[in-house]
């Protein structure tokens, strides 16, 4: 075991910043050996800032072995909730990192001495964050380590972390699910229901053909450019008219485009309400997937909401237009 002496910044050139909260003794890296430094974590959805952090640990001393623990799924859904990759998933993730030595499973939450010894560890690095111990008295996971003095401070890197990944993914979600839907998924192994499905394939046809309207729109007018100069037609007056016909020509179309998407709405509605009817009737046991028919009339709302953005396929524009008249 490491010996431990009075703090002396100036002795300690190989390591990283240490802690804020410094104790009035640290330990003496051994010289005999390799320097043997411990890191835990999570690890869930493994990515460069989880790398860099290990990296940090691994570079502490011209020569270290690192030790990454790995909390299990009992304890890390205990007490930080859920997570997006099983523990399995998440040890196999560490262990091809190339920075970590050795990976051992099912971690502790606290530390003690006990664990130290065990492993034979001489450094417990992590960031300088305090993270709260199963007291539930929201005493610091690494308050052991670092009133002995075996605490390493590694630096967090911005703009990267599990939580920002579930945001982005939760952000786009409805993206992810027919990403998911064209690849093969069945909308039951998604955890979508028929409604849901319908109904993102909608908007997304109609968004399409929104696109491609206004691409055309573009061409056309690129082509006017071209036959106004080859017809030596007065630029203002030959734009003035031109623009006049492609209007009446898109105001058309976008009117026939609103009025399909609002028939496709009505023939999936129709659907679901005779799907309704069967289910109040006792007719329920003849398709094992009729529960996921079933309509609510919040889902209409809800629908609507969807082309909020979008107000010449907003249903709901159509249906103020007619009260105004």
């Amino acid at each position: 075991m490491a010996d431990t002496v009075p703090n002396d910044t100036s002795s300690n050139n190989n390591t990283l910043h240490s802690s804020s909260n410094q104790p009035q003794s640290y330990s003496l890296p051994p010289q005999d050996r390799p320097v043997r430094v411990y890191a835990d974590g999570i690890y869930d959805l493994f990515h460069f800032g989880h790398a860099r952090s290990l990296e940090q640990a691994k570079k502490s001393f011209p020569n270290t072995y690192l030790l990454v623990g790995v909390c299990g799924d009992a304890v890390t859904h205990k007490f930080k909730g859920k997570t997006v990759m099983t523990e399995a998933e998440r040890y196999e993730s560490v262990r091809h990192c190339k920075w970590v030595d050795e990976v051992i499973p099912d971690a502790p939450w606290v530390i003690n001495q006990e664990f130290l010894d065990k492993h034979n560890i001489d450094y417990v690095a992590h960031d300088s964050l305090p993270y709260a111990d199963a007291s539930g008295a929201g005493n610091d996971v690494y308050e052991f380590v670092k009133a002995v003095g075996r605490f390493k401070e590694t630096k967090r890197t911005e703009g990267i972390s599990t939580s920002d990944l579930i945001m982005r993914i939760v952000k786009d979600y409805n993206q992810y699910v027919l990403r998911n839907l064209d690849r093969g998924y069945s909308r039951k192994e998604l955890g979508v229901s028929y409604v849901k499905e319908k109904r993102l394939r909608v908007n997304r046809r109609l968004k399409t053909l929104q696109e491609k309207v206004k691409e055309h729109q573009e061409k056309v007018g690129e082509k006017i450019q071209i036959v106004a100069k080859t017809a030596g037609m007065h630029r203002n007056e030959w734009v003035e008219n031109a623009d006049r016909w492609v209007a009446g020509f898109l105001e058309m179309f976008e009117e026939g485009c609103h009025k399909m998407g609002t028939a496709i709405r009505d023939r999936i509605q129709e659907r679901l309400r005779g799907q309704q009817y069967r289910l109040q009737n006792g007719k329920d046991g003849e398709d094992e997937d009729d529960d996921d028919y079933y309509y609510d009339e919040d889902d209409s709302e809800e629908y609507y909401e969807e082309y909020d953005d979008d107000e010449e396929l907003n249903p709901r524009n159509e249906e103020k237009k007619d009260v105004k008249k």
